[in-house]
């Protein structure tokens, strides 16, 4: 954000670095920790906390969903919402949440985002129909638009010089490792206690958030785009911010429309509609011949293409602007964005495949799958509180292509050894190899991406780099969702054909297989259901839809391998744009 002003380059100095009254003025202009300063590392935990929250509830509900489904009478539709509408509406609202946290206050944000967040956890947790889940599921996403993003930026605003590397690591290891261990928390809840208390932990973790917040975390943001001072009073005086409307409007529809098409092109057809028929509230979309989908993407990318210009030009006018468009000059993180979404990318498609493959290839139950996955979880807390060690020695970016090497590695020792030939807890090792590959990376890249990006807009910044992470994390699923579908109908039929079935009925198989994700393989292992049918050849047409799904998830790896090594190809060019900014 532009600031204007009279401050002298002395005064701004003095003000910089000398103690300030706790008034609200100067506490909200709060300078961030002198480098040779111990920061606040208690804060560091809490901001840490807020983050776990909202990250593991992007992922702990899915495994929830059969017994969701089955408590409340919702249907399949309704249910896809469930997950869906949290991440679209969180991707919607990080951008305008995280300027909000620039211009108010970061800490503010982050606390009323805290208390939002709780409330609809309560109202998803006394859910008993679709309508109530929905609102809550939006409203959470709400809240944890407005605390993402001010974690990372105050984060940043607070840690600075050898510390920076160090805070990072944690908050990367943090945000990596709970994404891993959600599915677990979420089977062990759903088994235990009822699938209602993976939204009521969020109550007493929420309120330890708001009540620890209040001594730990300091005052950071709140700055405006005019502020006067004087040589006689060190007094600031803040002059009201202006919004600018449209480019809340612009971000916010740019990315639900982008999220919701990649996220759901899977469900409601890339271009014919399927049988799924897209349904909210009152509304319905039924045109056999095109899908939602491709609409919805259209839609995003020509408002992409609007909210540039409309910001470009408001920004040459000299006006308010959501986003900086002059942040993208800085190649450290222009080029580290690209890196931070090819890597969401392969990511997220290397865990969609897992628990398919563990679960419906390899007969694993939930909590058998969710304790291998966990693996990776450990390793990345291990290696991100360790990554600041490392960085100190060969550079962050170092870290982070160090990092990806090891995950790249990982994932081709996972493909070689998913066949049935292999003990499935021979996975283990490179599961464990890929968490500290994981934590290695999303330790440092945060910090690379923002190295250079002004403290003042830190909170901008970081909601960018959040927002085209979770628009990496949907191309990730979208891509992954694809790869597989592709595969098991391209090789499953020939296998099922040289078993002696007719073509028609091995294609009907293998789109079986592809639409329920592998689910439909343990029916046929156990003869029950329309299985009983092919009788004493069940046993056999489980063993080639086993063989065929597993050839699916490996090819959904290797597009997953060819993300990471794109984010590898895009750190090269950090690491240039980082050497080329610490030579002049």
């Amino acid at each position: 954000m532009t600031m204007r002003g009279n401050v002298t380059m002395e005064q701004s100095s003095k003000f910089q670095h000398q103690p300030q009254p706790d008034t609200p003025s100067s506490s909200t202009m709060s300078p961030s920790p002198h480098p040779e300063q111990t920061p606040p590392w208690g804060a560091l935990w809490v901001l840490a906390l807020g983050l776990a929250m909202i990250v593991l509830d992007s992922s702990i509900v899915n495994v929830s969903i059969p017994t969701i489904i089955d408590d409340i009478d919702i249907d399949l539709t309704d249910v896809q919402w469930v997950t869906s509408l949290y991440n679209i509406v969180l991707a919607a609202l990080l951008l305008p949440f995280g300027k909000l946290g620039d211009a108010k206050g970061r800490k503010l944000v982050f606390q009323i985002g805290t208390v939002i967040f709780v409330a609809s956890s309560l109202l998803a947790a006394t859910s008993h129909g679709a309508g109530m889940l929905l609102t809550a599921r939006a409203l959470q996403g709400i809240g944890g638009a407005m605390i993402m993003p001010d974690t990372l930026s105050t984060v940043s605003a607070m840690f600075r010089g050898k510390y920076r590397a160090a805070a990072f690591g944690v908050w990367g290891a943090v945000m990596s490792s709970a994404a891993a261990l959600g599915p677990l928390l979420g089977g062990v809840l759903t088994e235990t206690l009822g699938w209602r208390w993976i939204f009521l932990v969020n109550l007493p973790l929420g309120i330890i958030i708001f009540v620890a917040t209040i001594p730990l975390v300091p005052k950071t943001g709140g700055h405006t785009s005019n502020i006067t001072s004087s040589t006689t009073s060190s007094t600031i005086r803040f002059q009201s911010i202006d919004v600018d409307i449209p480019g809340v409007v612009l971000s916010a529809l740019t990315s639900a429309l982008l999220v919701f098409g990649l996220i759901e092109g899977e469900t409601y057809g890339w271009w014919k509609q399927t049988s799924t028929q897209l349904k909210m509230g009152g509304l319905a979309w039924n045109r056999g011949w095109l899908s939602p989908v491709p609409i919805c993407l259209v839609a995003g990318m020509l408002l992409l293409v609007v909210f540039i210009t409309v910001e470009l030009a408001r920004g040459k006018a000299g006006r308010p602007v959501m986003l900086d468009m002059t942040l993208f000059r800085i190649k450290t993180f222009s080029w580290g964005n690209l890196s931070a979404a090819a890597i969401a990318a392969g990511e997220f498609a290397l865990v969609f495949a897992l628990p398919l493959y563990l679960i419906n290839a390899r007969g694993l139950d939930t909590l058998q799958a969710g304790a291998m996955l966990a693996v990776m979880g450990l390793g990345s807390i291990i290696a991100g509180g360790r990554a600041h060690m490392l960085a100190a020695k060969f550079t962050p970016v170092g870290v982070v292509q160090l990092g990806l090497v090891i995950e790249i590695i990982a994932v081709a020792v996972i493909a070689v050894l998913m066949p049935v030939g292999f003990a499935v807890w021979w996975q283990l090792l490179p599961l464990t190899a890929y968490g500290c590959g994981l934590g290695l990376a999303s330790a440092q890249l945060t910090s690379v991406v923002l190295s250079e990006v002004p403290i003042p807009q830190s909170g901008e910044g970081s909601a960018t780099q959040s927002t085209i992470r979770q628009l990496g994390t949907a191309m990730g699923s979208a891509i992954s969702g694809a790869a597989l579908t592709m595969a098991i109908n391209g090789t499953l039929p020939a296998r099922l054909e040289s078993l002696g079935l007719p073509a028609k009925v091995g294609d009907g198989l293998a789109k079986a297989v592809s639409s329920s994700a592998g689910g439909v393989i343990g029916s046929f292992r156990s003869g029950d259901g329309p299985a009983a049918q092919f009788g004493d050849e069940a046993p056999k047409i489980a063993d080639a839809m086993t063989s065929g799904f597993i050839e699916g998830n490996r090819w959904t790896l290797l597009v997953a391998g060819c993300m990471l090594l794109i984010g590898l190809l895009a750190s090269v060019a950090v690491r240039r744009a980082a050497s080329t900014h610490s030579t002049h």
